[in-house]
């Protein structure tokens, strides 16, 4: 039997990031007892687009405006005004952020990151971050945006939510040496959080978090690509206005 978000208990449905719940965002990562949220698999999209619904629902009294983008493995961030309401399926890019409160953010994943960037302003971005988006430097990206538009780095709480680990994650010599500039002649595992954590140290991010999960090793609880799956969890989150 499919899952619907709202059927099962909300532990069990999402992880949830508590460091952010005290400055009033909202950040959790989707599981499978919450349902595949992707339209890549046999699954009728009925289904797929009730999860979609039941969600934007549920985050409704936080703000009436959801954000999702045709994502690419890019570097494009996306900066969301105020001036609508609804879900927008925004083009090619693979983050999102907002100066004001009340406009929530979706990404999919199924082993690559989701990057959460929280302010207590209410300024928020939500990043999706695989290797090839971690090698463009997305999150500098978004670090660059909320910068020009006045909110410190310093001040700013990251989380690096539910993904493949380092020790389920291996990859060719090239995309190993584009990771970490380092020359081997084997495929070799990496830990594509702990790099993203670093270039966000070294851009001057100071309270990091990173969830103990990984969606290979969590197989039952999370969907994995490198584990043949084509259901996909999403990285949501929301500054409740």
């Amino acid at each position: 039997m499919t899952a619907a978000v709202g059927s099962i208990a909300s532990a069990d449905r999402y992880e949830e990031v508590s460091e952010f719940a005290a400055i009033g965002v909202r950040a959790f990562t989707t599981t499978r007892a919450a349902g595949s949220f992707g339209v890549g698999s046999d699954e009728p999209v009925r289904l797929v687009m009730e999860r979609w619904n039941a969600l934007r629902r549920e985050l409704s009294p936080a703000g009436p405006r959801l954000a999702t983008a045709h994502q690419v493995h890019g570097d494009r961030v996306i900066l969301h005004g105020t001036g609508w309401e609804g879900w927008l399926r925004a083009n090619d890019g693979d983050g999102h952020a907002s100066l004001e409160r009340g406009t929530g953010m979706a990404v999919s994943i199924a082993d690559c990151v989701p990057v959460f960037l929280a302010h207590p302003s209410g300024a928020v971005a939500l990043l999706h971050s695989g290797w090839r988006g971690t090698v463009a430097r997305i999150v500098d990206r978004a670090i660059d945006l909320l910068e020009s538009r006045g909110i410190p780095s310093a001040e700013l709480l990251m989380h690096l939510g539910p993904a493949i680990c380092g020790g389920c994650y291996e990859v060719s010599p090239d995309v190993f040496e584009q990771l970490t500039g380092r020359r081997v002649d084997y495929n070799a595992e990496v830990d594509l959080r702990s790099i993203i954590a670093e270039h966000a140290r070294l851009r001057g991010v100071r309270r990091i978090t990173t969830s103990p999960s990984c969606t290979r090793c969590q197989n039952d609880r999370f969907y994995s690509h490198r584990a043949g799956d084509a259901g996909r969890q999403l990285g949501v989150m929301i500054a409740a206005v």
